[in-house]
């Protein structure tokens, strides 16, 4: 076995895909946001809302800010939603049935805004203060500020804040955020529990009130110097990206079984132990970078889908799923690393029932890559039976007894190029020495673990064991015969030109999603249909992609990119010297319709 650093060099890989815009739409700095505020003070401005997302540091934004006004000589009166805000305390009972309880990991989906988190008495004290300040005299300002600020309607502008979630996990890391209206200092698993199932869906169905009102956007990231863009330029450069195919902003993390391919073809920081997972193009928390030649400003995917979900992801789509993205791209890494965990995913009726997902998390493992040895579990043995493979699963967990995984579960050698298919309720894990695209439907922690190894994570402690979930969800039919029937692809070839041929490699009823690969030597382009795709260059140096308004975006091996439904006809011409493979995943036409979402249950 090579070293790694000679093993995986570094290849064309970008971490920071960016969209251009024009240079003159982007403002840098608070004294660039006080300038567009004096501005508009002598057409009509009195109140500001400045509202925003979890994350943000407000402090830092009012004290700049303050002091940028007062040099252009504006006194600004500054009012902070946190004192409309429920106590910490009622907020904990309020939303204590959709946090789960002991469970580390999983909760509810809160199923509405966040109009509950707030006193209506103190709103409606904020909205008459705010009303009586618009009758003001010219020369004066008042500012409400804070997570909710757009819930006051007495306003005559209306601003949005936002750092990612990559951010906001940095931050709790950090010891620098708390939840939402918490005093609370929780662990980081239980701040993720809170955050992804009550504060990012409130948050969120708030966001799609405020797009159409919104007349600037800013960038939180760098707090102490903000990039921001007008809402008029915000709202005209997402629905370029509608026409226009786009790489979102990866963002990566180490894990206890994490390999080392990523961290050197990626050129990632080589400070961490190792990288485990790409959160490659997992919508609900990844970016869309925006630039000129100067600066740039990031936004968080769901701003696209709220702008123009039709438009992005097809108007079927849409009906079916709203402004939930359907399908993810993630990579895992085991180059060099260790094992995933034995796991299953739940059926599709369970996690619509025991968390308010709305569909579940069916995947496929392509293999990128993969060492001579790789292999892949899935499916059990032919003799294994649930009760003494539940009871080896409870004696190692209970006692620190290693597990013989071989006995119990199905495994296949991995070769590159490979598919997988990983439907609901089936048992898997991926082996040592692969880096595995994973394609899944985008629900994405919604991973029962049955045996982990007896790891710990990178903090030290032991990952959660979800036996009794697991085996609520586990097909037992899914055995060896079975699997090598019906879960390994077998590439069937459905169209072919000069020097390209277009290959099935899944089409099965209990999957939404279908998956074709396209091997090429110079070019192919296929007509949209008002479908989206989500792509990845699986082989090749690299490609240009270009839509039918003749925009040029460049994918590196191993990058994706999103080609939204409305981009027209796709052309990608190879621009590296040796042949190309081209992922192309989509939602299958008729699904709510003629096809069911998920199934079996």
């Amino acid at each position: 076995m090579f070293s790694t650093s000679s093993r995986f060099s570094r290849g064309q890989y970008s971490t920071h895909p960016v969209h251009t815009l024009p240079s003159s739409s982007l403002l840098s700095g608070y004294q660039a946001l006080a300038k567009s505020i004096q501005q508009k003070i002598p057409s009509g401005l009195r109140v500001l809302a400045i509202d925003g997302y979890h994350g943000v540091d407000w402090q830092k934004l009012r004290e700049s800010l303050d002091k940028e006004l007062q040099a252009e000589g504006i006194s600004a009166h500054w009012m902070s939603m946190d004192q409309a805000l429920k106590s910490p305390e009622d907020l904990r009972e309020m939303l204590s049935p959709f946090l789960g309880g002991d469970d580390p990991i999983f909760g509810f989906i809160w199923p509405t805004g966040i109009e509950s988190f707030f006193q209506p008495a103190a709103l409606a004290r904020l909205r008459t203060l705010t009303s009586i300040e618009r009758g003001a005299a010219a020369e004066k300002l008042t500012i409400v500020y804070g997570i909710g600020a757009g819930l006051i309607d007495t306003v005559d502008a209306c601003w949005y804040a936002e750092v990612s979630k990559e951010k906001i996990q940095q931050l709790k890391k950090a010891s620098l955020l708390r939840n939402w209206g918490d005093d609370s200092d929780l662990t980081f698993g239980a701040f993720y529990k809170r955050a992804y199932y009550v504060e990012w869906p409130a948050l969120n169905r708030h966001k799609q009130n405020l797009n159409l009102r919104l007349s600037c956007f800013i960038d939180m990231h760098q707090a102490d110097h903000p990039v921001a863009i007008s809402g008029d330029d915000f709202r005209a450069a997402l629905e370029e990206l509608t026409h226009t195919p786009f790489r979102p902003r990866p963002w990566f993390a180490p894990g206890p079984w994490g390999g080392q391919f990523m961290k050197h073809h990626m050129g990632l920081d080589p400070s961490e132990p190792n990288y485990a997972w790409s959160f490659e193009l997992i919508a609900p928390e990844n970016g869309i970078l925006f630039g000129d030649d100067k600066h740039h400003l990031e936004c968080a995917f769901d701003w696209l889908l709220i702008h123009n979900g039709a438009g992005v992801m097809g108007m079927e789509a849409y009906h079916q799923f709203g402004n939930e993205w359907p399908v993810r791209f993630d990579y895992l890494d085991t180059m060099d690393g260790g094992s995933l965990s034995v796991q299953v995913h739940p059926r599709p009726d369970y996690i619509r029932r025991e968390f308010g997902e709305t569909f579940t998390q069916d995947e496929t493992y392509y293999i990128a890559l993969a060492d001579q040895d790789a292999k892949v579990y899935l499916g059990f043995k032919e003799e294994t039976q649930p009760e003494p493979f539940k009871k080896a699963l409870q004696e190692s967990a209970e006692k620190g007894i290693e597990l013989d995984v071989d006995r119990y579960v199905y495994h296949l050698p991995s070769k590159k190029h490979d598919l997988f298919m990983i439907p609901n309720g089936t048992i898997h894990c991926s082996g040592k020495g692969n880096l595995v695209l994973e394609i899944s439907a985008t629900p994405y922690i919604y991973t029962f673990k049955l045996y982990d190894y007896l790891r710990r994570d990178l903090q030290g402690n032991l990952r959660p064991i979800n036996i009794d979930r697991g085996f609520e969800n586990l097909y037992w039919d899914r055995k060896s015969d079975w699997v090598n029937k019906h879960l390994i692809a077998q590439p069937k070839l459905v169209a072919s030109g000069s020097d390209w041929q277009e290959w099935e490699l899944m089409d099965v009823p209990y999957t939404f999603y279908i998956i074709h690969r396209v091997d090429f030597a110079t070019s192919v382009e296929w007509d949209i249909d008002d479908t989206a795709y989500m792509i990845n260059l699986v082989e090749g140096d690299s490609v240009d992609v270009i839509g039918e308004n003749g925009t040029v975006v460049p994918l590196a091996y191993l990058e994706s990119m999103v080609v939204p439904a409305r981009t027209g006809r796709v052309q990608c011409i190879n621009t590296g010297k040796n042949p190309c493979k081209l992922m192309k995943v989509y939602v299958r036409k008729g699904t709510g319709i003629e096809h069911s979402l998920n199934v079996p249950n």
